[in-house]
């Protein structure tokens, strides 16, 4: 990775839909180099999909619970049935194995808190769990797709 595949990720972070024309002119590059440079970047794997972010409240989805979970099963076997009940939940949107106190962390959208009581009954018919608390978000205050590129470990094309 170079100076010029940060940028055109940094655009294509900001607006996946822009056309590669475009992004070649803004990074310095014709268009055919610049979608060979895009391609590789998905092969690489360093794009993994493009996608739309919706409006949560736009789709009825406004209410944003972060679900802490303990468990007393610390296995493999375990987890792989947890995260196997966890896929059949759409309001998962996210879903971590964390170290410390708490040994997972989801982050749930539903329409309200009644739909949060359904789901969390449904989880539970699925799966035991040794504790299970729930924070609803009051307001959200900063939301991004966007990864920071300045980790990212860029080619010195400067020799």
């Amino acid at each position: 990775m170079d100076k010029i595949d940060r940028k055109i990720l940094t655009l294509l972070q900001k607006d996946a839909t822009m056309p590669v024309a475009e992004i070649g002119r803004k990074v310095g590059l014709s268009t055919t180099p610049c979608w060979r440079r895009i391609q590789k970047m998905e092969e690489d794997g360093v794009i993994q999909r493009r996608v739309a972010v919706l409006d949560p409240a736009k789709v009825n989805v406004g209410v944003t619970v972060f679900v802490s979970v303990k468990t007393n099963e610390h296995n493999d076997t375990w987890m792989r049935k947890f995260s196997g009940v966890i896929d059949e939940f759409p309001e998962v949107v996210e879903f971590y194995r964390m170290s410390g106190e708490v040994d997972y962390l989801m982050r749930v959208v539903v329409p309200d808190i009644g739909a949060y009581d359904a789901f969390y009954k449904r989880l539970i018919s699925k799966i035991n769990l040794t504790d299970v608390s729930s924070a609803f978000a009051m307001g959200q205050i900063k939301y991004t797709t966007a990864l920071p590129l300045d980790f990212a470990i860029v080619v010195d094309d400067d020799k």
